[in-house]
């Protein structure tokens, strides 16, 4: 075998949770060392760990990766009330991938990862749909109470002078729940940004949607930010490259996009671009056939599993069983990682080799050697699905 490909800077490498940790280790030992002298700064925000540290661990895996410039992520648990009794945590802890997002200030685009043995769900799309997600604020950094009883609930700003502005929330008549959230204009014009420059990028039309005739002030603040950014930075560009930009309301967007061939970016704030990107995902073929990477204004950039930790494949694992859980949306986070380390640093090596397991990754699959959850969609049906190590090693041994 040739001398593995030599790093020059780390990535910041995320360790998560259940079969998805699980996977990490064998994407690691089976794929990558063998070819790499990999250099990370190693992270662990697996749920006790994050307990154990008070959660600062996520915090510094942030910074990390505004001081290097590129970091690799897995899945990782967002705690509940289960969860803590699960796990006996101290207390609940944010979603790692929200706090860790809020401090780059980002834009999260996921794609679809296509082979040509699986056909979309919607029999329209002939073309990709991709995502580009708004990363902070909305209900991943609220405020929330239930209500004891009857009461008044109101909004309360304290300007920096003093000056007090208060709304109505509701008059509660008895118990109930409420909730706040916020965001920031200049968080909302990078996410602008990062789309526009990201349509322009790949010459694809852009849309934005949101719901500004119900919420007239949050949703529509998105939405004049966005044509405030398209209007005076990139319409010149968009119009030279031929780029259109279409805002619509959410669920007009939503009934476009089942009915379309998609082939564009669609903008989304952070929870509709959260449960868009899944739909999406899902429709292509899996959770697992989906690349996720958050950009930051800053330039760092985050590459992550769009999808959850597997829970249940864990829990078969833990008792001895084999589990056909899809590893595709781990390997191309390390990928991509790998390739962005390779561009920033100047080795083409690391990224052919960044490349070529991607190629792998997808030729495994058309040659129909697959895990359980693309077998049950394949067009021929394979022969069998493969557990997890089983499609690792036939990746392997086309790399």
């Amino acid at each position: 075998m040739a001398a593995r490909i030599t790093m020059k800077t780390p990535l910041v490498e995320i360790d998560g949770d259940e079969m998805t940790r699980v996977l990490w280790v064998l994407v690691k030992e089976l794929l990558i060392l063998p070819r790499v002298d990999l250099k990370t700064e190693y992270y662990d925000l697996g749920l006790l760990n994050r307990d154990a540290t008070g959660d600062a661990v996520t915090v510094e895996s942030a910074k990390a990766i505004q001081r290097l410039g590129v970091g690799v992520k897995c899945a990782t648990i967002t705690s509940n009330a289960g969860r803590q009794v699960e796990y006996h945590l101290k207390k609940l802890y944010p979603s790692p991938n929200a706090t860790i997002r809020a401090i780059l200030d980002g834009t999260v685009f996921r794609k679809p990862i296509a082979v040509s043995n699986i056909s979309p769900s919607v029999s329209t799309w002939k073309k990709p749909i991709i995502i580009g997600r708004h990363a902070y604020g909305d209900v991943y950094k609220n405020a929330e109470l239930a209500v004891p009883g009857p009461g008044r609930a109101e909004i309360l700003y304290t300007g920096a002078n003093g000056e007090e502005i208060r709304t109505l929330i509701a008059e509660f008549s008895g118990p109930g729940i409420v909730q706040g959230i916020h965001n920031l204009d200049e968080s909302i014009r990078n996410f602008a940004r990062a789309c526009f420059r990201y349509a322009l990028d790949e010459k694809l039309p852009i849309w934005f949607a949101a719901k500004d005739t119900i919420s007239k002030i949050y949703d529509g603040r998105f939405k004049e930010l966005f044509n405030e950014v398209y209007k005076t930075e990139f319409r010149e560009q968009c119009d030279a490259g031929g780029i259109s930009y279409f805002y619509t309301l959410i669920d007009d967007a939503v009934a476009r996009v089942v009915k379309g061939e998609g082939g564009f970016l669609w903008a989304c704030k952070n929870y509709d671009g959260d449960v868009m990107s899944d739909m999406i995902a899902s429709a292509s073929g899996s959770l697992a056939m989906m690349t996720s990477v958050l950009v930051s204004p800053s330039g760092a950039i985050e590459y992550e599993a769009a999808h959850g930790t597997v829970q249940q494949h864990y829990y078969r694992w833990q008792r001895g069983e084999k589990t056909s859980t899809n590893p595709t949306a781990l390997i191309f986070a390390w990928t991509g990682a790998l390739a962005k380390r390779g561009e920033l640093d100047r080795i083409p090596e690391l990224r052919a080799f960044a490349k070529g397991l991607e190629q792998a990754v997808l030729q495994t699959i058309e040659a129909g050697e697959m895990t359980g959850d693309l077998a049950r969609l394949a067009v021929p049906a394979p022969q069998k699905a493969l557990d997890s190590r089983e499609f690792i090693e036939a990746i392997a041994r086309r790399l």
